[in-house]
């Protein structure tokens, strides 16, 4: 009976220690991020990090993600469509972690189509066949040539933009602030360097709203 005791007490305290440990960590975590929202502004936003809504909003929204995962598709109209109710109050702020497989080809071509103001297209075009070139058991980036023309792509540029070391620069940048800022998954949401915790759609409006 003694040790039975003793085992469930230990448990016990095992229990405590992991949440008490959990929360102590999120809020430093939480703390810390918001001392880099106020000291260190660009290692959430770069020059070069693409930008939806009003670029002079106070606000702002930081997206790590991911062309080939499919969270990162399905929360993407749903921000745009937060930010057209709450219009010129909140900017979107793309940044990438290619963590899938070959992603990072692909955030290469994001970046190329840029050269030719087709940004926007290419993106659409990406998430629009996701489902055929992006298979997580099979991915084949091969695919996606086929599909560029559609976003109003010169394909041949394009292949040739990519070459550029000053793509290579970004990605690896946005690589290296997604360590810093201690992004392990996409898409990874951070509203005024306050980042989502509970990952959710629900979550993700309420920490939007929170900040209006």
């Amino acid at each position: 009976m003694q040790k039975q005791k003793i085992i469930f007490i230990s448990l016990f305290v095992l229990v405590i220690a992991y949440f008490g440990g959990s929360y102590l960590y999120k809020n430093w975590y939480t703390q810390n991020l918001d001392f880099m929202a106020k000291e260190n502004t660009s290692v959430f936003i770069r020059p070069h990090s693409p930008i939806y809504g009003d670029a002079n909003a106070k606000n702002y929204i930081i997206d790590f993600f991911d062309p080939a995962c499919e969270t990162c598709k399905a929360f993407h109209p749903f921000v745009e469509s937060i930010m057209k109710k709450h219009p010129g109050k909140f900017k979107l702020v793309l940044r990438y972690a290619p963590f899938h497989t070959d992603s990072y080809y692909v955030v290469q071509m994001l970046e190329a189509a840029k050269f030719q103001g087709k940004y926007d297209e290419t993106l659409n075009v990406l998430f629009k066949y996701q489902n055929r070139w992006a298979s997580h058991h099979s991915p084949n980036i091969s695919l996606i040539w086929a599909f560029l023309p559609e976003a109003g792509l010169d394909v041949e540029k394009l292949r040739d933009d990519m070459k550029k070391p000053e793509i290579d620069a970004i990605i690896k940048q946005d690589i290296t602030d997604g360590k810093t800022l201690g992004v392990t998954k996409t898409p990874q949401f951070f509203v005024n360097g306050k980042p989502l915790i509970k990952f959710g759609y629900k979550e993700l409006q309420e920490l939007i709203e929170s900040e209006l």
